[in-house]
């Protein structure tokens, strides 16, 4: 009997001594937080307003003994928190309506009091708006038409990555289905004032390959290479591959005839780095694109231990590094496997060994001219040889991300041919082979008409 009525005792000692907690928090929690509305501590929050035009208000504080702070919100989004109690200030109110304006003060006790008023606007003086109709006649069209009202400096649209700037009316064209963000950003007095509207699009345009005409091309029909276009890169690196080639500053490339020819050649026996010379040519900074039909008609070289490649990197790769900034291998090709060619896309998501690309069979590679395509849009990316039914791969992640879509962004071409390396060199190098060609014809590339 004693043990329980010790065991009763204890438990009751427990039970009040959370019980006494309990009223301490909750003491404090109501009083921490205590609206002054409710308690007479002698102070008052309150402000007045004067209507200085139809549009714009001033207020000014008129609140009634101590306080330390003072939280405004206008009702317009636009809020001020100060301890300057002799602030004005005036508030533009550019649409008509009911505006409920709060003014709160704040003690040295944390204390507060708030008082709210509303204020009314008669006339709408300035409003972003516009409209957004589907075209029932070709449901890839869309006529936008600004109804903005009062007076403004300038605006612009942005949708799918473009900008137009002050067509009061005009068509957009969304070639693929899904929903897409449609903004409107209007500049007044200096400052940006924007609204958005999402529209759905129900169907691809079938038409859209063919619609797409040629914006820029290298036809290689001068008679030396065009710098505006292209830079030498050089080097014996091994370009992050262990290649064995030292690129030139153009000693491996010409054009003859019409086309660029890239020549690999053999300096010694020895096998190791600097035994080879080649060239890499890339339009970094010159010529960078953003989707469209990217063809480039070529002829391979052949033989164990070459590694010509035509791809694409993005544009961004010095700032956030490979393979955060994607790349794209519209056509890769290793002599040890001849008459197969190669696609492949390197984003962070899968990259080097772990790319996502595909293979083809194509016998006459080596012998003769074939169009290496990519068509490339905000949707897919689909790699082709000569036209877009022979496809060579695909690839198109559903859910987009930084990780595996870094291709919302420009990216530039690179043309070399290596020797050697992880992939290329994989069965050794066969050194009777050189000197070694890759033969370019053109580079176009076929984008949306402006």
């Amino acid at each position: 009997m004693d043990i329980e009525h010790k065991k009763i005792q204890s438990m009751l000692k427990i039970t009040a001594r959370y019980a006494m907690r309990i009223v301490i928090i909750f003491f404090l929690f109501t009083f921490s937080f205590c609206d002054e509305n409710d308690l007479d501590n002698g102070f008052k929050a309150d402000f007045s307003y004067e209507y200085i035009d139809e549009n714009h208000v001033q207020f000014r504080n008129e609140s009634e003994s101590e306080y330390l702070s003072m939280i405004w919100d206008f009702g317009n989004e636009e809020t001020d928190t100060t301890t300057d109690k002799n602030k004005t200030y005036n508030i533009y109110y550019p649409v008509e309506g009911d505006y409920e304006v709060s003014l709160k003060i704040l003690n040295d006790a944390r204390f507060t009091n708030t008082v709210n008023k509303t204020i009314s606007i008669s006339k709408t003086d300035f409003l972003v708006s516009f409209t957004a109709e589907v075209d029932s006649d070709n449901p890839n069209n869309v006529l936008l038409t600004n109804t903005t009202i009062g007076e403004y400096d300038s605006f612009k649209w942005l949708y799918r990555s473009r900008e137009v700037e002050n067509e009061s009316e005009f068509k957009a064209y969304f070639p693929f289905a899904g929903d897409y963000e449609i903004e409107l950003q209007v500049i007044k007095d200096g400052n940006t004032h924007n609204f958005k509207k999402t529209v759905n699009i129900t169907r691809d345009d079938p038409d859209y390959f063919d619609k797409l005409v040629l914006n820029w091309s290298d036809e290689f029909d001068g008679s030396e290479i065009n710098t505006d276009h292209w830079t030498f890169e050089t080097g014996a690196s091994g370009w992050g591959n262990n290649e064995l080639q030292n690129y030139t500053n153009g000693d491996n490339a010409e054009i003859v005839d019409g086309k660029l020819i890239i020549t690999a050649r053999k300096v010694d026996d020895d096998t190791e780095v600097g035994s080879y010379t080649s060239s890499r040519i890339v339009s970094l900074g010159k010529k960078e694109f953003q989707y469209g039909r990217i063809e480039i008609r070529a002829k391979l070289p052949s033989g164990t231990g070459i590694w010509p490649a035509i791809w694409m990197l993005g544009s961004n790769f010095r700032s956030v590094g490979w393979p955060a900034c994607g790349e794209m291998d519209i056509m890769e090709y290793v002599g040890y496997e001849p008459d197969v060619v190669h696609s492949t896309v390197h984003t962070p998501s899968g990259y080097g060994g772990n790319g996502d690309g595909s293979s083809k069979t194509l016998e006459t590679c080596e012998e003769e001219f074939h169009v290496y395509g990519l068509f490339w849009t905000e949707k897919k990316l689909v790699f082709y040889t000569d036209n877009i039914e022979n496809v060579t791969h695909i690839y198109n992640p559903t859910m987009k991300t930084t990780e595996n879509w870094p291709f919302d962004q420009p990216h530039f071409f690179i043309l070399n041919v290596a020797v050697g390396g992880n992939w290329g060199g994989a069965q050794g190098i066969d050194n009777s082979i050189f000197p070694q060609k890759l033969e370019i014809d053109y580079v176009r590339v076929y984008q949306e008409a402006q």
